[in-house]
C-alpha cells in the first residue's frame, strides 16, 4: 500500500498533522491538498483538540507544488496548455481558507526547506517556528509564474514590502535566522529542538481560551484592512460575545481564585 500523503498523531489535546511525501520533499499534489483541507475542517470541529502542530516528515517541510502532478505538468509538444487557475481555485484556495479560519490556534514547525506555495502554507499558520538550517524561497520567477496560495497577501503584511518585491523578483533564498529577523517567522531554535519547542507552543496554546485566540487572529487579518475606528468598533463586538462567554468567567475567577484556568470554549 502507498503511504498516507499526510500523518496524523494526537497527544493530549494537540494534533500533530505531518505532511508525508518525504521522497518529493513534501511537494504538493491535487490529492494531499484535498487530504490537509479535510483533516483541518475535521480536527477544527473536534471538540478534544485544542491546538494543531503542522510539519513535514523527512529533510523537508515542503518544497511547494510537485510539477509533476497531473494538474500542472506541462503538456507534450502541440499538447493543450494547462490551465493553472483550476488548481488554485479548486485545490489551493479551499486549503488556505481551511488553514486560515481554522477553529483552534495552528503551529507551524518548518524543519526544511520551505519552497514556494509550502513557503505560503507556512505562512498562513498562526505561529511559526523554524529550524536553524530551515530556508525559505518563492521561487516562482523561475517558472514565468506570480507567487500564490496565499503569498501575495501575506508576505508584504509579514516583512513589508520593500522586502517581500526582492524575495519575489530575484527569487533569492532566505535563511531562517534572517527570516526571524524580518518577521516571517516567530522563534528559530536549533534544529535538534524544533518539535519539542513547537509542541511545548502548540500546548500552551491548547490550555488557553481557544474562542479568544480564534478571534484574535481574525481581527488581526481584518484590522489589516480597515481604518482605526472601524478597528475599534470590531474589537467591541467582539469583546462583547466573548464577555457573555463561559472562558471569560473561568479566567476571572481562575485569577481571583489564584488557581490554574480550565478553559472550555470553541
Amino acid at each position: 500500500m502507498a503511504e498516507p500523503l499526510i500523518q496524523i498523531e494526537r497527544e493530549e489535546n494537540i494534533a500533530i498533522l505531518r505532511l508525508n511525501r518525504p521522497q518529493a520533499l513534501n511537494a504538493f499534489t491535487a490529492d494531499m491538498m484535498v487530504q490537509i483541507r479535510e483533516t483541518l475542517d475535521a480536527l477544527g470541529a473536534d471538540a478534544g483538540v485544542r491546538a494543531i502542530l503542522i510539519t513535514g516528515e523527512g529533510r523537508a517541510f515542503c518544497a511547494g507544488q510537485d510539477l509533476s502532478d497531473p494538474f500542472v505538468a506541462p503538456p507534450p509538444p502541440g499538447g493543450k496548455p494547462k490551465d493553472i487557475g483550476h488548481l488554485i481555485d479548486h485545490y489551493y484556495i479551499p486549503m488556505a481558507l481551511a488553514l486560515r479560519h481554522c477553529r483552534v490556534p495552528t503551529v507551524c514547525a518548518v524543519n526544511g526547506v520551505a519552497a514556494g506555495a509550502g513557503m505560503s502554507f507556512a505562512m498562513g499558520c498562526d505561529l511559526v517556528f523554524a529550524s536553524d538550517a530551515a530556508v525559505f524561497v518563492l521561487g516562482f520567477n523561475k517558472i514565468g509564474l506570480i507567487p500564490d496560495a496565499g503569498a501575495t497577501w501575506l508576505l508584504p503584511r509579514l516583512v513589508g514590502r520593500a522586502k517581500a518585491m526582492e524575495m519575489a523578483l530575484l527569487g533569492d533564498k532566505l535563511s531562517a535566522t534572517d527570516a526571524e529577523l524580518l518577521g516571517l517567522v516567530a522563534r528559530t531554535v536549533q534544529a535538534d529542538q524544533l518539535f519539542s519547542a513547537a509542541k511545548a507552543a502548540a500546548l500552551r496554546l491548547a490550555a488557553l481560551p481557544t474562542k479568544a485566540l480564534v478571534e484574535t487572529r481574525r481581527l488581526f487579518d481584518e484590522a489589516q484592512r480597515s481604518d482605526f475606528e472601524p478597528a475599534l468598533r470590531a474589537e467591541s463586538r467582539a469583546q462583547s460575545q466573548l464577555g457573555f462567554a463561559q472562558d471569560y468567567s473561568e479566567g476571572v475567577n481562575a485569577f481571583m481564585q489564584k488557581r490554574a484556568p480550565r478553559f472550555q470554549d470553541r
